[in-house]
């Protein structure tokens, strides 16, 4: 482990119990100078100054900037993921226009471009933020398509599941940075049909197919 990682390990829990107000003070401020000032500006000092709190309070709950920054944009999207219901391509189309939603969200806008640069530094923190707010995710779809495949086996469920999720968030990022949610409907309606028919096409058949002797004309 890291020493960016220890220390952040080590910062929570020491001293008194924390104070949950001061907590939300400090995760808004911090979204709020996300959207004002961007990222480079968005410091402990100045989220210290916005929350109203000493920047002691800030490094007893949070080691670095990125660790409060990734907190106030992707803690506030550890909600439960959307109801399924009875019909796949709707529930892509769900899922599609929550992914989107989130990434559009003017403070996330903001924060990911900055996020992405300090990784380069800390190899361990891209993995933590992915085990926290996507792995649960990509579980819940792989469940979802099993449900409507029942017949398929687990290799076939895991293979279609995962790259449907891994173009979901790829497109959703990508159109939620340069775009928000300008025309999202047309959009996620285009997103959920690619993905329903990845997702509904039999890869063992597909492969089947591919090894019959083609007819010559």
């Amino acid at each position: 482990m890291n020493e960016r990682s220890d220390r952040r390990t080590s910062a929570v829990g020491v001293g008194r119990p924390r104070d949950p107000n001061v907590d939300r003070s400090i995760l808004a401020a911090t979204r709020e100078l996300l959207v004002e000032t961007g990222y480079q500006k968005t410091t402990i000092t100045a989220i210290a100054r916005r929350a109203g709190v000493g920047t002691s309070a800030i490094y007893r709950r949070w080691a670095t900037k990125e660790s409060i920054i990734e907190d106030a944009v992707f803690g506030i999207q550890d909600a439960s993921l959307p109801a399924t219901t009875a019909n796949l391509r709707d529930d892509l189309l769900t899922w599609t226009g929550w992914f989107l939603t989130q990434i559009a969200e003017p403070a996330t806008r903001a924060a990911i471009p900055g996020l992405l640069s300090a990784y380069h530094h800390d190899d361990g923190a891209y993995e933590r933020l992915v085990r926290r707010s996507e792995h649960p995710a990509r579980v819940a779809l792989t469940e979802r398509v099993a449900a409507a495949f029942p017949g398929r086996s687990i290799e076939a469920i895991t293979a279609a599941a995962d790259t449907a999720f891994d173009l979901l968030v790829a497109v959703t990022i990508v159109r939620g940075l340069t775009n928000g949610l300008v025309d999202a409907e047309a959009f996620c309606a285009r997103i959920a049909d690619s993905l329903a028919l990845l997702v509904t096409v039999n890869r063992a058949e597909l492969d089947a197919g591919s090894s019959r002797p083609s007819a010559n004309f």
